[in-house]
């Protein structure tokens, strides 16, 4: 049985390698085209009123939303890994770029949409490559704190953007802080139609998802309020709608845009491309797959690609979404065809229907985008954060408050920056922790963990160290090591070092751990090490001249095993007796 499972995950993974391509209809059946095709008109439903509100959240035309959710689907349905990840404009991102590019052009003009085209080029670039070259790992440099903080500093970016549009008022400021202070004046001048457009349209997609996330709510309430706004004449009190939209179908072209331009938006494209990836990541590995883990490269180079072409259609950067594939999934999805449907539909209304989406009030894509905004704020994930640590919970606020304080670009950098800060400070913190014998047993173990129970032996100091090896800190390891060993007060005649948690070593930690043994070597003290399990581990031992120096007579599977090749101890201590 075992073996006839081996020879299909050969067979498949054999597949993946010869067929790098059209990867979510492997082992698709006939009884799938039903459920993929309702998926689809449902993910069409609420994409429609989704990707023209992004597009304008992003500081370019309505239907450009249209263009990169076109691209994005395409592109993931060819090259992508995953069944049901739904690829296009993306809320998250959106911000980060308009925000950045309003610095360089003025939303809207040619330029910034030749930027926006341009980034989307830079970004799938980098995301196709780190798929190709194996970089799913960087999906994962961004910590639960720092994300969820993310989101919601992003989640009030874009409230406190279109609250303007959704009270009916005119402010000037950019910064969220200062726009917040002009919404607050203008309070008194609001728009009471425009408010109950918005209003009205966040609250019906918060009762139909409610009901069912399968409700396309976002649909349902741009059409309730288009015609309310045909039937009431409200335009003629203030009520602003979206004007005409181009219809017709891109075509092909490269941005018209200079070296220095493309300098410029370099470090921004650098820091999307990590955002898609880890959003890809993250949505990805949030439904399930047939081959147990997510192949998130493959699903990189899918996104990826959904840019290039995204910026090759003169739209702008793309990304997987969470929301909108648990829908997809919770609709049956089973395959991409579900989002080739909501293409055709989107195709179809690009051709023939733009005239209708020139009556859509602005107040109602307003209520659809506030309504994503406050759905990507975790509250039930903060709460477990601040119960669990407080530390952590400061890193949430700390990352909010940076993306809503700061340039939001600058904000999200700070982000990433506090996310690896708190990596490296994990490792950095970590310490030589002494072992004991469980007394009775070959079993040794940190004598806090074993309840006090634990003993040890004359002349022996057992300790571990539970981390990789690294620049950051060798100098407390070897400080530590040398403190518990004491070479030279002449108590210690064997130290073994349980080496399970020692994943790796660089050169630095190598020269540390050199000092360490020539201490104990010059000292009479014998040096072993046990349980070094890591087989890159063992690697950098060979590399870097431990083995050599320590012996590969002294490096040994247990601690036990050590300690009696070392001191001629036939069995472990027995048990104090007990009490009386």
């Amino acid at each position: 049985m075992a073996s006839g499972s081996t020879t299909a995950g050969g067979a498949a993974k054999t597949q993946h390698r010869r067929w790098p391509v059209f990867r979510s209809f492997e082992s698709y059946r006939r009884a799938y085209i039903v459920p993929d095709l309702v998926a689809g008109v449902t993910l069409a439903a609420i994409a429609i009123p989704a990707q023209m509100a992004t597009a304008r959240l992003g500081g370019l035309a309505p239907q450009v939303g249209f263009f990169a959710f076109i691209a994005a689907t395409l592109a993931f349905f060819l090259f992508g890994s995953s069944r049901q990840v739904s690829v296009g404009a993306d809320s998250t991102i959106a911000p980060i770029f308009a925000g950045a590019l309003a610095m360089l052009a003025a939303s809207g003009s040619p330029h910034y949409g030749a930027l926006a085209a341009a980034l989307g080029l830079m970004v799938g670039v980098a995301v196709v490559g780190a798929g190709l070259f194996r970089m799913g790992w960087i999906g994962n440099l961004l910590s639960i704190p720092v994300t969820t903080g993310f989101m919601a500093g992003i989640a009030a970016h874009i409230i406190v953007s279109q609250m303007p549009t959704a009270l009916g008022v005119t402010v000037h400021s950019s910064a969220v802080l200062a726009r917040v202070g002009e919404l607050i004046g203008q309070a008194s001048h609001a728009n009471l139609a425009s408010m109950a457009i918005s209003g009205g349209v966040l609250a019906l997609i918060a009762v139909t998802h409610r009901l069912s996330p399968r409700i396309p709510g976002p649909l349902l309430g741009v059409g309730l309020a288009m015609a309310a706004a045909a039937a009431l004449h409200l335009p003629a009190h203030g009520v602003a709608l979206l004007g005409a939209v181009p219809g017709g179908l891109p075509g092909f072209s490269l941005p018209a845009l200079g070296a220095q331009d493309c300098l410029h938006i370099l470090p921004l494209a650098l820091l999307v491309a990590l955002l898609v990836m880890v959003q890809t990541s993250a949505t990805a590995r949030s439904v399930p797959s047939p081959e147990g883990e997510p192949d998130i490269n493959g699903d990189f180079v899918g996104v990826g690609a959904g840019n290039l072409l995204a910026g090759l259609l003169g739209a702008f950067p793309v990304n997987a979404s969470p929301p909108v594939t648990d829908i997809v999934f919770e609709s049956g999805g089973r395959s991409q065809l579900a989002g080739l449907t909501a293409v055709a539909v989107m195709v179809g209304l690009l051709v023939l229907g733009t005239g209708l989406l020139s009556l859509i009030p602005q107040a109602a894509l307003s209520g659809v985008l506030i309504f994503v905004a406050l759905r990507i704020v975790d509250v039930k994930r903060i709460r477990a954060v601040i119960a669990a640590s407080l530390p952590e919970a400061l890193l949430i606020a700390a990352t909010a408050a940076a993306i809503i304080v700061l340039p939001i670009e600058i904000g999200v950098a700070v982000g990433v920056g506090l996310s690896l800060m708190q990596g490296l400070w994990s490792g950095a913190r970590m310490r030589v922790r002494p072992m004991h014998n469980i007394p009775g047993t070959t079993v040794w173990w940190p004598n806090k963990a074993a309840g006090g129970a634990g003993q040890g032996m004359p002349g022996l100091v057992v300790v571990s160290f539970q981390a990789p090896l690294t620049f950051l800190n060798a100098e407390v390891f070897q400080r530590e090591m040398l403190a518990a060993i004491a070479p030279g007060d002449g108590a210690v005649t064997l130290a073994v070092l349980e080496a399970a948690g020692v994943v790796d070593i660089d050169f630095t930690a190598a020269e540390a751990f050199k000092a360490v043994v020539r201490a104990c070597q010059g000292a009479g003290v014998a040096f072993a090490v046990a349980r070094l399990e890591s087989v890159t581990a063992q690697a950098a031992f060979e590399r870097l001249g431990l083995t050599e120096l320590i012996g590969e007579d002294h490096i040994f599977p247990s601690v036990w095993e050590a300690v009696r090749a070392v001191t001629g101890a036939a069995a472990p201590p027995s048990p104090p007796p007990p009490s009386s």
